[in-house]
Parts: structure tokens; sequence; C-alpha cells
């Protein structure tokens, strides 16, 4: 769970701070300020404080407080998730603010914070979180059984795992179609964009597949359904929806991003609901953990949670330009003029490093973890305190590789 809403938090804020923040700043600092500083005392400091202890805790404290601690590093990322989701769902559909003399002030704090639509996104992104984390559990049980190594463990994580997400996969596409009915009375550039619909239609049909081709306003190799799309927009086969022809061509989002993303994010979430539903039909049966070919399936759909976390934000903040803030400030007037192409380029080089590290190093040390595996209770050490870490770090290490030896 925390590993997922860290993956939330690192690419919210990255989506939200690809504009330069000199001028964003200026004109909206006064209600996304506090955001992101509450985001900071609710969020950050809980996690710091509690995150030591879960990274090499488990054999030095209690069981309960271990526990007690991973509670907490899993609340302080929902809370991060929270005050983040606020900020982005602002900018998304402004409201509770007023403009005083350009600034954008807040006038209703409620209205921003606890509005309808942060009430409809960030559920589903904590739900996409919990079935991220739900699909890589049930993706590390299917490989230990697969290696026939730590049997009773990884039978709690497949079984778990599995329950888990097909519990949540229903919830997320109830909450999955509110965010679009959102999209479409808020957005409906943004809407049309994700249908590749280029003409206002009635009836309109819904475009499974294509090739946008952006040149001539028209889809390529398109197949379509006659009618679903007003179905699923409206609730009637007969209702006409928007098309991109209805809003100025400045007005109007780029449409491949958002057209194959929100496809890619959909496909992914289809795969998540196949894996568990079909992996607690063969479990209810008594066949899962001999069904090799499911297992393999499991694996191998352990990324589905994190790429569809990544395309849908694609989709909603490629969906959303021309604007930084839906409807009131667009994307160019946000940027520094004082700003040089290569500062941009410096500063995202120093991103992308900076993230290819943190990304590497948690990469590895997960894989770590999962290839050492469940260990069993540490030994008692002579003379270990919590004042000599690398000591107790180094025979706890000896006893694991120990542990290693004897399982090869």
């Amino acid at each position: 769970m925390s590993f997922g809403m860290g993956v939330v938090t690192g690419v919210v804020m990255a989506f939200q701070f690809g504009t330069n923040w000199g001028v964003l700043a200026e004109k909206t600092g006064s209600i996304q300020g506090p955001l992101l500083g509450y985001e900071s005392f609710t969020a950050f400091m809980l996690e710091a404080s509690f995150f030591g202890v879960l990274l090499l805790g488990r054999d030095r404290v209690r069981p309960g407080f271990y526990f007690f601690a991973c509670c907490m590093v899993s609340l302080g990322t929902m809370f991060s998730s929270f005050w983040i989701l606020a900020n982005n769902s602002w900018m998304q559909v402004p409201v509770g603010h007023e403009i005083v003399d350009g600034r954008i002030v807040p006038a209703d704090w409620r209205e921003i914070v606890l509005g309808s639509v942060m009430m409809v996104r960030w559920p589903h992104m904590l739900l996409a979180a919990f079935l991220t984390s739900a699909m890589c559990i049930s993706a590390t049980g299917a490989w230990y059984v697969l290696r026939r190594i730590h049997n009773a463990e990884a039978r709690v994580m497949l079984h778990w795992g599995l329950g888990l997400a097909a519990v949540l996969i229903p919830i997320q596409l109830f909450f999955g179609h509110l965010t679009g009915l959102y999209v479409l009375k808020h957005q409906p550039a943004k809407f049309a964009a994700i249908e590749a619909r280029w003409q206002t239609q009635q009836p309109a049909s819904e475009v499974l597949i294509a090739w946008p081709d952006t040149a001539s306003r028209r889809n390529l190799f398109a197949l379509e359904i006659p009618k679903l799309g007003s179905f699923i927009a409206s609730g009637n086969w007969t209702a006409r929806e928007t098309g991109l022809d209805a809003f100025p061509v400045e007005d109007r989002p780029p449409v491949l991003i958002p057209f194959f993303g929100f496809r890619i994010m959909v496909g992914m979430g289809l795969i998540m609901l196949a894996v568990s539903w079909f992996g607690n039909l063969l479990r209810f049966t008594g066949r899962l953990e001999s069904s090799r070919w499911f297992l393999w399936a499991t694996f191998l759909s352990f990324p589905t949670g994190f790429i569809a976390i990544l395309t849908g934000w694609y989709t909603a903040e490629v969906g959303r330009q021309p604007w930084v803030v839906y409807g009131v400030l667009r994307t160019k007037d946000a940027v520094t003029p004082s700003l040089q192409t290569s500062d941009l380029v410096v500063s995202l080089i120093i991103y992308v490093l900076a993230y290819s590290v943190f990304v590497s190093f948690g990469t590895y040390y997960i894989y770590k973890l999962l290839r050492d595996g469940p260990a069993n209770a540490a030994d008692v050490i002579p003379n270990a305190t919590p004042s000599r870490p690398l000591a107790f770090a180094d025979d706890a290490e000896s006893a694991t590789s120990g542990q290693r030896e004897r399982v090869r």
C-alpha cells in the first residue's frame, strides 16, 4: 500500500509541477501553498516518524508496535494523496475561489478541499493504489508458488491478494464511471479528446480503437460501436454528444495521448478484473495453486496497476491542456517569461536523473526483499542493542545468508 501511494504522490507532484512554479505560485499560491503545506504537516512528518521502524525495526520492536508503524506509514501516504488530490482537483475544476487584482484567492475552503469532484477523484486514486498493491502481492505469491518456496506465506499472499483485487475492482469501475461523468460535465473538450470525437454526433458512436489523425481530424482504422457513445456518456442511446468542432482551436487539447492513455488504463483494469475473478474461481474449485499457466499470468500481471495509474494521469493532465488551472489560467500564461529553454532542459535532466536513482534503488531493494523472501524469526544476538545497529544488521544478514544457502 505504501509503495503504491508513494508512486501516486510522486506521479501527481511531477505532473503538477511540470509548469514552472514562479508565475503559477504568484497567481495561485494562496490556494496551492496551504494545500501542499498541509501535506507536509500531516503526511511527511507522520511517514518520517515511522518509516525507519517499518524498514529496520521488524525484529527489534514488539509485533504490535511494528504493525502500528506500518499502519501509520500507510495512513501518512493516504494523507499525502488527499492533499495532493485536493490541489490537483482544484486545478482541474477550480471552485471556491475569487480573483482579486489578478491573483486567485480562496473564498470557500470547504468547497476547495471537499468539493464534489474531489470526493470522486480521491477514492478513485486510493482504489488504484490498493489495486496496485493487491496485484503486486498476488504476483509475489504466484512467483513463490511457481518456485515452490515459502509455501505458507505464498499461499496467504496469493489468496488474499486476489481476493482483495476481486472485491475492489468493481468499486473502482464505479468510481471510474463517476470520474468520466465529472469530465463530461466540467471538461467537455477533454471528454471529446478522450473519445477522439472530432465532430458532434447524435447519436454518438463509441470508438473502441483507432488511430486519430490530428491533421485531417478523423480516425483511421476505427473500430466503433454505433450509439454506444451516447449511452455511456448520457445513459441515452440517442443523446447528442459534443465533439471537438464545438470548441475554438486554441481551447482543444491534444488527442493522441488522452485517447490511447484512457484505453490503456481501461485495458489494465480489465486485465486486473479477469485475473482476480478467474483466480478466485480457481481458488473456490481448489485448482489455484496447481494451475501453473494461471500462476504465470498472475505473476506477469504485476505491472498492471502501475501502468493504469501512469496512463490515467497522462490522460487527466494532457487532456486538461491548454489550461494549467482549467478555464482560469492557461499553461502558456503560467510560464515565467525570464526562463530560457536551456533552463528547462537542465531542470528536466536533473529531475530525470534524480528519479532514475530513486526508482533504480527502490526497484533493486524490493527485488532483494522478494528474492530473499520471508525470513525466520531473528536469533537472539548477544550484546545486540539499539546503539549497535550495524552489528545487528551484519549478524542478521549473516543468518539470512545461511538460511538462503540451506534453501539452495
